[in-house]
């Protein structure tokens, strides 16, 4: 569980450069999500640290970045507003135990069933979602107190100093890869800034970053009911939205490094790392996209680079704040451009013409969802519609052939899944009243997926009974036949023949 993951030198070396380019993007990252949860910018500083160093020791995802993110911490301002940052640290708690639980029930295997559109989706959602938020940078705060757009040539040096972080991320891996090029684009525009003295704005403009080592201290609240009933429905919210980003987030970064992170464990990691959190003044987090594309486009694959992220993010708020504070934020800006410009998948403008098209409904449904509410509500919505969309096209797909055997019974074999969906389609294919006095329906070729499929076979059996007829059913799953038991003597079912497949359950998964 503790293995770093580093064999020699150079993956130490890596694995550590990697760290310090991540640690330093986390840093106006963590204090502008404080700010939206309505908290202190240490609060944010300390989840990143907390979060970011649990979830890479305890992870399912070595080399994916944790930390305070957007879309918990618009869920926290009116936890904050109404009751307090002490209810907020409680609510972590909870919601790190829910996680704890939802690992250990093993939930974490659901995120399979997130198809693949809404996973373009969601990282085009996301990819837009961390571009505007850039934009905030491009405001500044007047002597008089007011934001407003830069102007003149304060906008000019800050967009020349973003083109120039961006090409050193761009050209500097095509001429070596000993070094991380966002961390040199970092150090070269940084060392451009003080050394030419360039009025520009830096990350101390957003707050100051000096703390100290963050405290245990169990929430100040009262341990009755009427507190577990304020929290519990924002640990709910904040617990399925961690966990969705953050299975989502592994799922992205096993492709991008042909490996495979485990979900489960990562539920528990997550879990684990909220919980602590919350005991150590932090406001909680999840995996960070963002984030974890600059690690692993630096290099970073293994447990050592989210730890030294995290150490290093400690060590900045400890002892090197007044250097971190010096930082343009042009150079972050810039690569955190040059993260939205790796992470959206450009190929789905390409494709987006040739695949079904509610599948490129689902694609551009998700995308915005995500950018105008959140990310939870976006993958529920697009799982949602891909699930609706895929029972009406394969309710279309039940069919029978019907014809009479050499005995002068009435056969019919049934084509294509029995579902909720296609249930009416298959009661409307037969005749009860005009049939034979003997009708076999044969199932070889159909399957039954559901329950509503077992009582749309019961309800058609019976039909067959008012109508005095005998009904024959031919492989039929055996839990068909002990609910079709009702029926009485005239439904006869033929299990002699029946194969063993079971109705689609879970529990069998």
């Amino acid at each position: 569980m503790f293995q770093l993951g580093c064999a020699n030198r150079a993956c130490y070396q890596n694995e550590i450069l990697s760290g310090l380019t991540v640690a330093l993007a986390l840093v106006p990252e963590a204090v502008a999500f404080a700010f939206v949860a309505g908290v202190e910018p240490l609060v944010g500083l300390y989840a990143a640290f907390m979060v970011g160093l649990l979830a890479a020791i305890f992870g399912g995802r070595p080399g994916m970045i944790s930390g305070a993110t957007g879309a918990m911490a618009v869920v926290m301002v009116a936890l904050v507003a109404d009751h307090g940052v002490q209810y907020l640290f409680a609510a972590v708690v909870l919601t790190g135990l829910l996680q704890i639980t939802a690992g250990v029930l093993r939930l974490g295997k659901y995120i399979r069933m997130v198809p693949y559109p809404v996973m373009l989706g969601f990282v085009n959602g996301l990819a837009i979602v961390i571009f505007l938020a850039q934009l905030q940078s491009f405001y500044i705060t007047s002597p008089e107190g007011t934001t407003e757009l830069m102007s003149g040539s304060t906008l000019g040096i800050f967009i020349g100093l973003i083109v120039v972080t961006m090409a050193i991320i761009h050209f500097l891996p095509k001429l070596t890869g000993a070094f991380p090029a966002s961390l040199a684009a970092i150090l070269f525009v940084s060392a451009v800034s003080i050394g030419f003295a360039l009025d520009t704005k830096t990350v101390g403009d957003l707050a100051s970053i000096e703390g100290g080592f963050p405290q245990f201290n169990i929430p100040s609240v009262p341990f009755n009911w009427e507190t577990l009933r304020i929290i519990f429905p924002y640990a709910i919210i904040l617990a399925a939205i961690g966990l969705i980003e953050s299975l989502l987030t592994l799922s992205l970064i096993d492709d991008v490094t042909n490996t495979r992170g485990r979900g489960n464990r990562e539920c528990v990691g997550q879990g684990i790392a909220n919980t602590v959190t919350g005991f150590f003044g932090g406001m909680g987090g999840c995996a960070m996209i963002g984030q974890s594309m600059i690690n692993v486009n630096s290099g970073g694959r293994q447990r050592l680079s989210g730890i030294s992220a995290a150490l290093f993010l400690l060590i900045f708020i400890l002892f090197a704040s007044s250097l971190i504070e010096a930082i343009p934020m042009a150079a972050l800006v810039g690569v955190m451009f040059m993260v939205v410009m790796g992470t959206f998948e450009w190929s789905s403008l390409r494709i987006i013409r040739k695949i079904p098209r509610t599948d490129a409904f689902v694609l551009i449904l998700v995308s915005g969802v995500t950018v105008a509410t959140d990310l939870a509500i976006a993958v529920v919505v697009g799982v949602i519609v891909s699930a609706l969309a895929f029972a009406w096209e394969h309710a279309k797909h039940i069919n029978v052939k019907g014809y009479d055997n050499e005995y002068g019974i009435r056969v019919y074999e049934l084509n294509g899944p029995l579902f909720f969906g296609s249930v009416k389609r298959f009661l409307e294919l037969f005749d009860p009243e005009n049939d034979p006095q003997e009708v076999i329906i044969e199932f070889q070729n159909s399957r039954v997926a559901d329950h509503s499929a077992i009582e749309a076979i019961d309800n058609l059996a019976e039909k067959y009974i008012k109508a005095g007829k005998t009904l024959h059913l031919r492989h039929l799953s055996p839990e068909c036949t002990l609910l079709l038991e009702k029926a009485g003597d005239l439904v006869e079912v033929n299990l002699m023949e029946d194969p063993k497949y079971h109705v689609a359950d879970d529990k069998l998964a």
